[in-house]
Order: C-alpha cells, then sequence, then structure tokens
C-alpha cells in the first residue's frame, strides 16, 4: 500500500493512503506552501512562556483534525450514505482549517483587526496560492465547497457541523492536544467513546450523539470549561500577550508618526508597519519567526518604550496580572487610582497600564439553548427509541456549563506591584 506516516505525540500514527486520487490530493494540499507555513506558527501563540512544553504547532494540530475527520467520516459512513465528493471535500477543510492563522494566532488579529477565517476561505479560493490551485485542478468546484464547508454554508449541514460547531473535529484534536503538551490535565476526555457515539440525523441533517455517548460528551464539554480556565486565560499567558500587543502597537504608532525604526526592508512585516494594505500572499509570508526578530532587533531601538517593552517580551520580564474580582460599582474609582499609580511611576498607561478581559463577552463552555440551532449539541434520551433533544434537556452537567463567566483583569509592570496591591487590598476592605 502507497502510503505516508506521520509519527503524532496525541494520536500516535497518522496514517495517509496515496494510492489514490483524493489521498494523492491530500499529499499536496499538506505539501503546499501554504500548509507547511503552519509549522512555523504555534498552535497555543505564547503558552509556552507559562507550559515550556507547549511548542506544538498549527501544522501538527491540522493534521489531527485531518486525521479526526477521516475516522469519524469513516464511521458515519457505517449508517448514512456519504458521496465521494463530499468527503474529499470535508477532509480538505478539515486539513485547512487554520491556513489564515497569522503569527502568535490571535494576538496580530486583535492588533490588526482581521479575522484568521476569512483569510482561511480567501486562501482556499484564490487562484494565486498553492492551495487554491491544487484544488481546482483536482476539480473545478472543490474550492468553492470546501470553503463553504468552513463558512458553515455547505449542504448537506452535518459535514459542516463536523468542521465548527460544539462538538466538531477541530476542538476534538486541540482539547486533547494542548492538554497533552502543557502537561495539563483538563482536557481529558474519552474520545473513542465519542467517535462511536456520533450518528447522522436525516431528517434534519445534523449530527447527533447516541445515548451510549451523553456521559463521554459531558466530559468534553467539562474539559473545554477547564482548559479555557486554567490554560487558555491563565494570567501569564494573558500578561505575555499584553507585553506582545504593546510592542506591536507602540512600533506602530512610531511608524505612523515617522519616526525611524529598524525593520527588514521589503518584507510584509515592513509593509504591516508602515501601514500598507497587506495583500493575501503577504499575509501567507508571515509567521511567528517574522515578529521575533523584530522584537529582538528592538531591544536596542531608541524609542525608550519600545526598546524597553522587547526587553521584557524576549527576557520574559512579563506584567504582573489582579483579577478584578469586586463589584461592579467599585471596579472605576479602583481602576483610576490604579492607572494613576502606574502614571506616578513614570509609565505610560497606553502601554503599561492593560485591560485585559477574556473575550468579548461572557464566555460559556457550551451556550445550549441560546445558540443557533446548528451549534446545539443533540443526543438520544433513550436506548429504546431514537429521539433527540437538545443537551441540556436531559443533562445537569451541560445545564451547569450554560452560564457563562467573564475574566477580567489588569495588567501593569512589577515595579508598581506593591502600590496597586495596596489599592486592591483597601478596595477589599
Amino acid at each position: 500500500m502507497a502510503e505516508r506516516i506521520y509519527r503524532d505525540p496525541l494520536h500516535n500514527i497518522i496514517r495517509l493512503r496515496t494510492d489514490s486520487s483524493e489521498g494523492r490530493l491530500m499529499m499536496q494540499l499538506i505539501d503546499s506552501f501554504e500548509f507547511q507555513r503552519l509549522r512555523r506558527i504555534k498552535q497555543l501563540g505564547l503558552a509556552l512562556y507559562t507550559y515550556q512544553g507547549a511548542e506544538h504547532s498549527r501544522f501538527a494540530h491540522s493534521l489531527g483534525v485531518f486525521h479526526l475527520m477521516t475516522r469519524v467520516l469513516e464511521r458515519l459512513q457505517e449508517t448514512h450514505p456519504i458521496s465521494e465528493e463530499d468527503r474529499t471535500a470535508a477532509r480538505a477543510a478539515a486539513l485547512l482549517h487554520d491556513i489564515g492563522h497569522g503569527p502568535f494566532s490571535h494576538v496580530m488579529e486583535k492588533v490588526l483587526g482581521f479575522h484568521h477565517e476569512d483569510l482561511t476561505v480567501q486562501a482556499i479560493r484564490s487562484d494565486e496560492t498553492e492551495v487554491g490551485q491544487i484544488l481546482r485542478a483536482y476539480r473545478t468546484e472543490l474550492p468553492d465547497r470546501v470553503a463553504a464547508i468552513i463558512e458553515g454554508d455547505f449542504k448537506p449541514s452535518f459535514i459542516s457541523q463536523l468542521v465548527s460547531s460544539q462538538l466538531d473535529v477541530d476542538r476534538m484534536d486541540y482539547l486533547l492536544r494542548d492538554s497533552l503538551m502543557t502537561g495539563a490535565k483538563y482536557g481529558i476526555y474519552d474520545l473513542e467513546w465519542i467517535i462511536k457515539a456520533l450518528a447522522v440525523d436525516p431528517d434534519n441533517d445534523r449530527i447527533y450523539v447516541t445515548a451510549r455517548g451523553l456521559y463521554a460528551v459531558e466530559e468534553y464539554l467539562q474539559a473545554r470549561y477547564y482548559m479555557f480556565r486554567q490554560v487558555y486565560y491563565h494570567r501569564t499567558l494573558r500578561s505575555a500577550e499584553v507585553v506582545l500587543r504593546a510592542t506591536l502597537e507602540r512600533a506602530l504608532e512610531l511608524t505612523a508618526q515617522g519616526a525611524e525604526i529598524w525593520y527588514a526592508p521589503g518584507t510584509a512585516f515592513a509593509k504591516l508597519l508602515c501601514g500598507e494594505q497587506l495583500s493575501l500572499s503577504d499575509h501567507m509570508e508571515m509567521d511567528d519567526s517574522d515578529l521575533l526578530f523584530h522584537i529582538k532587533q528592538w531591544q536596542r531601538a531608541s524609542d525608550p518604550i519600545l526598546r524597553d517593552l522587547s526587553r521584557r517580551f524576549v527576557g520574559r520580564r512579563l506584567f504582573k496580572a489582579i483579577d478584578l474580582d469586586m463589584p461592579e460599582e467599585e471596579r472605576g474609582a479602583f481602576l483610576e487610582a490604579a492607572r494613576r499609580a502606574v502614571t506616578e511611576a513614570g509609565f505610560d498607561p497606553r502601554y503599561y497600564f492593560i485591560e485585559d478581559q477574556a473575550g468579548d463577552t461572557p464566555y460559556s463552555a457550551y451556550p445550549g439553548k441560546h445558540a443557533e440551532p446548528k451549534a446545539r449539541i443533540y443526543v438520544e434520551d433513550s436506548y429504546s427509541r431514537r429521539r433527540l433533544r437538545e443537551i441540556t434537556e436531559v443533562s445537569d452537567v451541560a445545564r451547569g456549563l450554560e452560564r457563562g463567566y467573564e475574566i477580567r483583569r489588569i495588567c501593569f509592570p512589577p515595579e508598581v506591584k506593591e502600590r496597586i496591591y495596596a489599592l486592591y487590598h483597601d478596595e477589599e476592605r
């Protein structure tokens, strides 16, 4: 059998058969410029500042999602017909779902105001990218079909749900992978039992979980809750992101003012700093190394703020963080006093006093009935007959996870830690 073998720390062996036209298509997509770039983008951004083992890449994660999609499709095909064309599009979508990510993923999105999903779809549909050319050469309509799956507009809808929903192969992989690589055990759940329990509801064109899988899905939802609370929203990780974001914003402000700061001329990152509109190929050129290389050079910048922030980032001398665990009516006075303390210590609060809010809206591990129908999880509530219900109707665990939570923090230089801690404790009293 002609095949490729990828050794994976999570799935052990990811086997890609290359003795079919579909297998050769997947091999070409993996070898493309845009997909290989994911080797140079860390899956968890700056989590390695907290969890030293979190060095894994978007490349490894995307291969894992592709592997799980292949397994899930094989399971579903035992009881529900799936056409060869839909299978090909689904596997390609799982493989390519993250190719639009920028350097350090979500940090760059916040600074530049773009969404990686939009760039992913552009790259898939483009005539100029390798992935676009490979997909179109295989079948003319394939780029649009793959993009539609990622956008959630594909029919049958259950295919899109496998890529993006409350129970999709993307989350199935990253929870276990991130848990393994960080050493945090919060993300562990019974993957094999969930795959075994997945099925297609043909009447409503959606994925559901058979009765035997309810407890495994409850475990999965709890794993997601704890990974966000303990890993993805960890204060040290968020502090590292705050310092990186402040460094980039200072560099952008200086170049907008006409100040001279060092950058590698002729590169996509140079265009970004100079405020030029980036093309798709510019975005596809950049990865984590571009930011790190420039920030290392900025440690010698003439601007004291840029120089200081760059040194803090490179040397992991991060900001301190305090959760704003106080009544809403008391926050305003505390924030004003804390901001004043930072200013009086000689720091520009625009870069050294950052309010960090984990998500623009309160986060819930499972939005339940508040979510749009395609984002809900449906389960069988009986072994004797197939009656499907939204999971919160039958699960106390899922109901408990509906309630959203919100994390709000302030981040500031450790040099003013004692003054702000004193203010914080005054508020507590």
